[in-house]
């Protein structure tokens, strides 16, 4: 009995989600506009409305697969020289997964942002040692346990602010997601320390039953 009630939990559970993932408009335009999955509108509503994306920029994107981020990227900082008459930006993405290979964009598939050799690979690849851009879509394994899984991520982003401190450019831009929870505000006034300009963005994309937000940090303070 016990098996066969966890059985339909899980199948009901399961029912709802591929119902609502069915209907989820993101989750149509992103098939018909080729990106590889939903999040690439998370960025591109973000860059829409705040500009933290143009061309000529070079981006670091963490956590990058399977890439849709890195898509937005090199279509706003013009990474494939699309257009002549602007300048002609750099992306690379990082992440301890494999990246399928991307058009415009530079991949470290299979690699940890916090190791330091890791960083090393970034500078070497990097056209300046330096990036104007630093975005974050990274997430730890859940564990299904909410606050637990709230401060592994706030750690994950509190590791990429010391990481910034070597490869961003002064007056730069961090963007990264967060879960919410009671470390959200530690993360928040470690940014604002850095930067001269933090703010909270939750995207339309975001689903709203979904405890993620975004951290958007601008003119860096960095030499």
């Amino acid at each position: 009995l016990h098996t066969t009630a966890g059985l339909l939990k899980r199948t009901g559970t399961q029912h709802r989600w591929l119902e609502r993932h069915l209907k989820d408009p993101f989750v149509k335009a992103t098939k018909q506009q080729h990106y590889r999955c939903r999040s690439a509108f998370k960025l591109l509503e973000i860059d829409d409305k705040l500009h933290i994306l143009r061309p000529g920029l070079s981006v670091l994107d963490c956590g990058a697969a399977p890439g849709a981020w890195s898509q937005v990227a090199v279509e706003r900082v013009n990474a494939l020289g699309t257009d002549p008459a602007v300048p002609t930006g750099f992306v690379l993405g990082v992440d301890l997964l494999r990246i399928s290979p991307l058009e415009g964009a530079v991949f470290l598939s299979e690699a940890d942002v916090a190791d330091p050799s890791t960083l090393r690979r970034i500078q070497s690849l990097l056209p300046a040692e330096k990036v104007d851009v630093i975005l974050s879509d990274m997430a730890p394994n859940a564990t299904g346990i909410k606050e637990l899984d709230h401060q592994k991520l706030i750690n994950l982003c509190l590791g990429l602010l010391n990481l910034s401190q070597s490869i961003l450019k002064p007056k730069g831009t961090m963007l990264c997601k967060f879960w919410d929870g009671h470390d959200s505000r530690r993360l928040q006034n470690r940014l604002k320390e850095h930067f001269q300009d933090v703010r909270t963005i939750k995207p339309q994309a975001s689903r709203k039953d979904s405890a993620e937000s975004y951290y958007l940090a601008r003119l860096y303070k960095g030499k």
